[in-house]
């Protein structure tokens, strides 16, 4: 490693463990400003009215990557590279989605997939986290320290609101049925790519594991690790279940949640 790339990482090790108070005042402005999609760092809106009033303080979509804004792509270009930080992250998918689409035409999943991703956004926006990408019908978040204390906490919080959102609570059938993991552990975060098309990413075992919880959890749950939960303070006597989850050569112990039963499980 040389100077440039230490420098890089002594930079990032930073940027993301410490809550930056100015940019979570920015994150929690821009959010009220309704208006998908947006800036996956600053919040700042793309569309719609918040849209246009961003372009009038010279905020927009950057040419290089549409899923952050033109002030922070520069960042990320001028700070290429990552550094490993303790953090939380959420996988939540449509469950059944197959039979979902063989019931509905083309036109009417995609209606379906674009509401899910705008609900979802806008849930892990509010939570202060970030959405990292949708692949298909899963959503891929995490929740650093950069943006506030307590990331487990937030992490749970957005996934038991987005199963509100999406009707889990509701007597009926939720309009989408999902399943969920949160995980916590350390995690590689930063900007890869080439010139201007960089991106941010997460990467590591915390990301595989959250994805494999997402994968077991039947619809209307949460799987929640031991390790997320005691940082979220989640009463660990709630419900448990051990999982041989694929690739990993060790049980994983998680708690079950269902929409609900947040506040019963709280310590």
């Amino acid at each position: 490693m040389n100077d440039d790339d230490r420098a890089t990482e002594a930079y990032w090790r930073d940027y993301l463990s410490h809550p930056d108070s100015l940019q979570r005042v920015g994150r929690r402005l821009f959010s009220r400003l309704p208006a998908t999609p947006r800036c996956q760092l600053c919040a700042a809106p793309f569309a719609g009215p918040g849209g246009r009033l961003m372009r009038l303080i010279g905020k927009r979509p950057s040419d290089g990557n549409p899923n952050v804004c033109n002030s922070c792509q520069k960042v990320l270009i001028r700070y290429h590279g990552g550094a490993e930080v303790e953090s939380t992250a959420l996988f939540a998918d449509i469950r059944g989605s197959t039979s979902l689409a063989e019931r509905m035409s083309p036109t009417q999943f995609q209606a379906l997939l674009n509401r899910f991703y705008t609900v979802a956004a806008d849930t892990v926006v509010a939570h202060s986290g970030i959405v990292d990408k949708f692949v298909g019908d899963e959503l891929v978040a995490v929740f650093p320290p950069l943006l506030g204390e307590r990331h487990a906490e937030r992490a749970v919080n957005a996934a038991t609101a987005l199963f509100g959102a999406t009707g889990h609570r509701d007597s009926g059938r939720p309009w989408v049925p999902l399943g969920a993991g949160v995980h916590t552990g350390t995690m590689w975060f930063g900007a890869i790519g080439e010139g201007s098309h960089v991106e941010i990413t997460v990467v590591g075992d915390v990301v595989n594991t959250t994805a494999r919880l997402a994968s077991a959890a039947a619809a209307g749950e949460i799987l929640v690790s031991v390790q997320a939960a005691e940082a979220a303070g989640l009463e660990m006597s709630s419900e448990r279940r051990t999982l041989a989850l694929k690739g990993k050569e060790s049980p994983t112990e998680a708690i079950v949640l269902r929409v609900g039963e947040l506040d019963a499980a709280r310590g």
